[in-house]
């Protein structure tokens, strides 16, 4: 007869930091910084190894600590959709997403402006409030997706602040369409979770629109973030094309009803391919738009 033993301590913080997720943050931060500054340096590398881990640790490690109730009863969670923590991992997930951030945090202080430690807080502060005991903007609807997508927008905002950008009409944009594609992504995103998130207690926008309205929002966010793109400098227009993909990963479940709307993990399985895709794409955009 054999027993199940949980994961060494180790492998359940790397998975709590969902490696899949790594380089929608670290990828938007360098790109920024890089584009802004023209070369490579030692805050593009610190920026981007922070962005990279201590940063997803933080964000999903405390998430999982602090939604460990709910996720009990989630059948997604406990793989790359989201760690399912040992309650004595809870304390030490706490501790080093702290230890891991710490000497990040003061490099990054010590090198940039008054506005960039702004940014830079804002956008720690919005990685904690999604979850802790106190805040829980997660719980807050339409702010649950606001936030989220000020996880993945932010570190770009704070590589261009960082490196000193000028900020155009244009730039701006482009920093809206971001942070759409973010508020439709984590909108498409809760749709999966109706259920049992009700049963948990927890409100979010699915709980609140209902699954097939929210996933006509993310589809309507995610087709705004294409109309903004349309106003860029070229090549960015081209971007406009990026939200098709999205678009039909959601489209089948534009109907979905509450009690099915499970099904939408089907969509949002796609949806993580989908990102990789696309990133790729918008990577050789942003070279096309550095070699103008």
């Amino acid at each position: 007869m054999t027993t199940a033993t949980a994961p060494a301590p180790w492998r359940q913080l790397l998975i709590a930091s969902r490696p899949v997720s790594w380089i929608n943050t670290a990828f938007p931060f360098a790109a920024a910084y890089l584009l802004a500054t023209g070369h490579v340096d030692l805050t593009l590398v610190i920026g981007t190894l922070y962005f990279l881990i201590p940063y997803n640790l933080t964000m999903y490690g405390v998430n999982d600590v602090f939604d460990y109730e709910s996720d009990l009863r989630n059948p997604r969670k406990g793989g790359a959709e989201g760690a399912l923590l040992d309650r004595g991992m809870h304390r030490r997930t706490l501790i080093a997403s702290a230890v891991s951030s710490l000497p990040f945090l003061i490099y990054l202080v010590l090198v940039g402006s008054p506005l960039s430690w702004l940014v830079l807080a804002a956008s720690v502060f919005a990685v904690l409030a999604y979850s802790v005991r106190g805040l829980r903007f997660k719980e807050i609807p339409f702010l649950d997706s606001a936030t989220s997508s000020f996880h993945f927008s932010s570190p770009a905002l704070y590589g261009l602040v960082l490196a000193g950008a000028v900020f155009t009409p244009q730039l701006w944009l482009a920093l809206l369409a971001f942070f759409l594609w973010g508020v439709g992504s984590h909108a498409f995103g809760a749709v999966q979770d109706v259920v049992p998130d009700r049963e948990g207690g927890i409100a979010s926008i699915a709980t609140v629109l209902g699954a097939a309205r929210t996933t006509r929002f993310a589809i309507g966010a995610w087709a705004l973030a294409g109309v903004c793109v349309l106003f860029t400098a070229w090549p960015g227009p081209l971007a406009a094309i990026l939200a098709v993909p999205y678009i039909l990963a959601a489209a089948p479940f534009w109907s979905v009803t509450d009690a099915q709307s499970s099904a939408a993990n089907r969509g949002w399985r796609r949806f993580l391919w989908i990102n990789y895709a696309c990133g790729f794409l918008v990577t050789m955009l942003l070279i096309g738009y550095a070699l103008r």
